[in-house]
C-alpha cells in the first residue's frame, strides 16, 4: 500500500490544482474539477474480438499488484459488449480543432439497433486548467444538458515515463437538427453554442463531417479498479474502428474517478492511482501508440493534420 510522503501534496497541486475564483458572464462561478479520467492510447492491432479486449485486463494485473491498486475482473466477462456510434464535425479547415473545441455526436446502439436520443458532446479541452474553466461550455437550448468538467491523463507524447495533463470541459445535451445527419450551420451552431462566438466565420458557413468518417466504437467493461480511500472506479478497454470497412482506428484503456470536492481525491489514493497508470504504461509498451489521442486519429486519417492543443 502506497504511504503518505512529502511529495504526495504536490501531485494534486500538479494534476488537480486549484481554480481561480472567477464568475461566467451571467454572474454564475466557474465550474469546478469533478473528474479525473486516465488514459492510455491503444495500437488497434490487437483487437480481433471480444476476448482479446479482455486480454488487455491481464496486463493489469501485475501493475495493479505492484502499486497497491486492489484490480476486481470477476463477473465482467458477463457484461455486454457496448456499441456506440461515434461522428465529429467541424469546419471545412479543421477551425474548431484548432481553437481546442470539440463537437461530436454518440448513439448507442443495443442489439444491433439504435437506443434512445442522439447525445450531443461539446467540449473545450485544453493543457491550460485555469482556460479550460474559463471558457463557458453551456448551450443555449431548452432541453436538459450536463456538464462535466475533467483531468485527464495521457502518457507523454514521447515516452512511457511519465504522464501529460489535458482539462476537458465537456457539456453533454440533445439536438434534433444534428440527430438528423443534415449538414449544420455553422450559425447556428454558433447560436446554440455561445463559446463558439469567438471563432471567425462567414455567413451560411457549413459544419461537414470530419473526413467523412463514422466511428464504430466497441467498448467492454473489463473490471473494478480500488485505490483505498473509498476512490474505486470501473475500467474499460475500448476499439474504434470506421463504420463503413470495420478497419481498426485506434484502441484505448481507460477509467475515470469522480469526486464532489477536490479534496475528496486524497493523496494516498491519487499517489496510488499515478503509481498505477506510470507501471501499467512500463507492462503495456508493446500495446501502446504515443502522441494520439482517439479524436486526433479521427482528424488526421486523410493527413493535413491540425494544429490541436491536445
Amino acid at each position: 500500500m502506497a504511504t503518505k510522503t512529502k511529495t504526495q501534496p504536490a501531485l494534486r497541486a500538479r494534476h488537480l490544482p486549484e481554480i481561480k475564483p472567477g464568475k461566467y458572464a451571467d454572474g454564475m462561478p466557474l465550474d469546478e474539477l469533478r473528474y479525473l479520467e486516465c488514459k492510455i492510447i491503444l495500437k488497434p492491432n490487437h483487437f480481433t474480438s471480444r476476448q482479446s479486449l479482455f486480454d488487455f485486463a491481464k496486463v493489469m494485473r501485475r501493475p495493479a499488484k505492484k502499486t497497491g491498486v486492489r484490480f476486481d475482473p470477476s463477473g465482467y466477462d458477463l457484461e455486454p459488449l457496448q456499441i456506440r456510434e461515434v461522428l465529429f464535425v467541424d469546419t471545412h479547415d479543421y477551425r474548431l480543432y484548432n481553437n481546442a473545441f470539440i463537437l461530436r455526436r454518440r448513439i448507442p446502439y443495443r442489439d444491433g439497433f439504435p437506443v434512445g436520443e442522439p447525445e450531443i458532446v461539446f467540449k473545450y479541452r485544453h493543457p491550460d486548467l485555469q482556460k479550460a474553466a474559463e471558457m463557458d461550455v453551456r448551450p443555449q437550448v431548452s432541453t436538459d444538458y450536463r456538464i462535466k468538467f475533467k483531468a485527464e491523463a495521457l502518457p507523454l507524447k514521447d515516452g512511457l515515463d511519465g504522464l501529460r495533463m489535458l482539462y476537458s470541459h465537456n457539456v453533454e445535451f440533445h439536438l434534433p437538427s444534428m440527430a438528423s445527419g443534415e449538414r449544420l450551420s455553422l450559425d447556428n451552431m454558433v447560436h446554440i453554442l455561445p463559446a463558439l462566438e469567438t471563432l471567425k466565420h462567414g455567413h451560411h458557413e457549413k459544419l461537414d463531417l470530419v473526413n467523412g468518417t463514422i466511428v464504430e466504437e466497441v467498448l467492454q467493461d473489463v473490471g473494478e479498479l480500488d485505490f483505498g480511500n473509498n476512490i474505486r472506479t470501473v475500467s474499460n478497454v475500448a476499439l474504434w474502428r470506421n463504420r463503413g470497412d470495420h478497419s481498426p482506428l485506434v484502441g484505448e484503456f481507460a477509467y475515470q474517478l469522480k469526486f464532489r470536492r477536490r479534496e475528496d481525491m486524497t493523496d494516498e489514493a491519487l499517489a496510488r492511482a499515478e503509481a498505477f497508470f506510470l507501471a501499467l504504461q512500463q507492462e503495456a509498451r508493446d500495446w501502446i501508440k504515443l502522441g494520439a489521442t482517439k479524436t486526433g486519429i479521427v482528424y488526421r486519417l486523410k493527413g493535413n493534420p491540425p494544429n490541436a492543443h491536445e
